[in-house]
């Protein structure tokens, strides 16, 4: 099982290439000449934020803001740079964790390759594990909060995104919540 381990990166950054609707999310993490770009769902982006902020806000609620944990992101972290070229991806994330070092006030981020489970032969899945500040996770969540706002634009009647090509709206259809309304 390859392991690209960062430990700190230089750079560890969520992106998005193409248009809204038709998007790819990445992962990328950069150090010492090393550069490793994961493939992931725009869902994965938005939780992997989300639980990042969960967890920096836990760690100060439980040290009684004793532990080193910014409560926004430092501005000489946050990073609004594109992707680093070139866009190579190394795997497609399955699953992702996520864990605080408290003896070096970090985050530690884990993704793993997507794999088959029923196939028994398959190699060890691939994983990209990056070591960063607290300040440097409010960093990246913030971009990736960011980068995921950037999409479709949502309808105003039931909240699905709207298409360069049209859409059509359940609300309009007599459904809302796969329930017929009257």
């Amino acid at each position: 099982m390859p392991v690209f381990d960062y430990d700190p990166p230089e750079r560890f950054v969520a992106g998005a290439l193409g248009q809204p609707g038709a998007r790819i999310f990445f992962l990328q993490a950069r150090a010492e000449g090393r550069l490793t770009t994961v493939a992931l769902e725009k869902l994965q982006v938005a939780a992997l934020a989300g639980k990042l902020e969960e967890l920096l806000d836990e760690v100060l609620r439980r040290t009684g803001g004793s532990a080193q944990v910014p409560a926004v992101a430092p501005t000489d972290l946050i990073d609004n740079a594109p992707l680093d070229q070139p866009i190579t991806e190394d795997f497609r994330v399955g699953t992702m964790a996520l864990a605080w070092d408290p003896d070096r006030d970090q985050v530690i981020v884990e993704a793993q390759e997507i794999t088959d489970e029923e196939d028994l032969e398959a190699p060890e899945p691939s994983m990209l594990r990056v070591h960063i500040s607290a300040g440097a996770a409010r960093a990246f969540s913030q971009r990736a909060l960011k980068i995921v706002a950037q999409g479709r634009p949502p309808c105003p009647l039931c909240g699905q995104p709207l298409d360069a090509e049209g859409h059509i709206c359940v609300r309009l259809n007599g459904y809302r919540g796969g329930e017929v309304t009257t």
